[in-house]
């Protein structure tokens, strides 16, 4: 089947598979699985155009909306840390597009930031789980109780724990977040997941519903953005192919549901683990990537 905005020719049932595989591993952790769409598609696909960010995002779009009902309809998506998280994440994301699409037709220097961000929180959470710190209280999921939200301080009482986030530097990680995503088309919940568990210290079964739905809304305002500014840009390919995203997002669609309605039976500190190598393993593929890059 040929896709004529990626200029790819691939087999309709590929897509769908691959996606499928990713998500439903990585959305047990709260991570859509885009991160690792985009490398498949640059690199397998040879999709390398500034359109295949926008059709990244899209597979955000398609297929995150089926997992943040299942984590609604077991009361694990808090709706205020949804709030906070997008109000960083989507004026960031807005400026990534612009910066993509404008100046960073091929942004390396980007990977090298996202890199050294990435290696910080995989070593933060290698470190609490090598040290033995991996939370008892989190093995066991239960649903958050009452919450209470001001312009410096968000409060969340889940089980026994009483959690408080500062509403400030969450605004602001995110915003850098935003920018990173938009530019790559990578969502955001593959740096904002383990920034919450890590930094902030939350709870890894409370806060995968938040940035999944986070990463959906934010990457709804990327597909918009790629689309609007295409016809500013005729000699690039900007807008997403449409086709390409949507078989990628049907795949994800099932996936995500999967891993959503999978991740209570999983304990904590394994989903820790698996959330460690995936940060892991993607700082250590971007940075190889930049200097490479940076160095020739």
């Amino acid at each position: 089947m040929y896709f004529s905005v990626a200029n790819v020719d691939v087999a309709p049932w590929v897509p769908p598979l691959v996606a499928f595989g990713i998500s439903l591993l990585t959305s047990t952790a709260g991570i859509s699985g885009a991160f690792l769409l985009l490398p498949f598609q640059m690199s397998v696909l040879g999709f390398t155009s500034p359109a295949v960010s926008a059709t990244n995002q899209l597979y955000n779009v398609v297929a995150i909306p089926g997992g943040v009902w299942r984590f609604a309809r077991e009361g694990r998506l808090v709706w205020p840390l949804v709030g906070v998280t997008l109000a960083g994440i989507t004026p960031g994301v807005i400026l990534g597009v612009v910066l993509r699409v404008r100046f960073l037709p091929d942004p390396h220097r980007f990977k090298l930031l996202v890199a050294l961000v990435l290696g910080y929180l995989g070593w933060r959470l290698l470190a609490g789980l090598l040290g033995g710190r991996g939370g008892e209280a989190e093995q066991r999921v239960c649903q958050a109780g009452s919450m209470s939200l001001s312009w410096r301080r968000l409060t969340i009482e889940y089980g026994e724990r009483r959690l408080q986030v500062a509403v400030p530097g969450l605004v602001l990680f995110c915003l850098l977040v935003g920018v990173v995503s938009g530019a790559y088309g990578i969502g955001g919940g593959s740096l904002i997941a383990p920034f919450l568990v890590t930094v902030l210290a939350l709870p890894v079964h409370l806060v995968a519903g938040a940035a999944l739905a986070s990463t959906m809304i934010s990457s709804l305002v990327g597909v918009v953005g790629y689309q609007l500014l295409a016809p500013l840009f005729p000699a690039l390919a900007v807008a997403p192919d449409w086709a390409l995203g949507g078989l990628f997002g049907l795949g994800g669609l099932a996936g995500i549901y999967c891993g959503a309605r999978l991740q209570r039976f999983i304990p904590a500190r394994l989903i820790k683990w698996l959330l460690a190598l995936i940060v892991a393993t993607t700082a250590a593929r971007y940075l190889y990537s930049s200097l490479s890059f940076l160095l020739t």
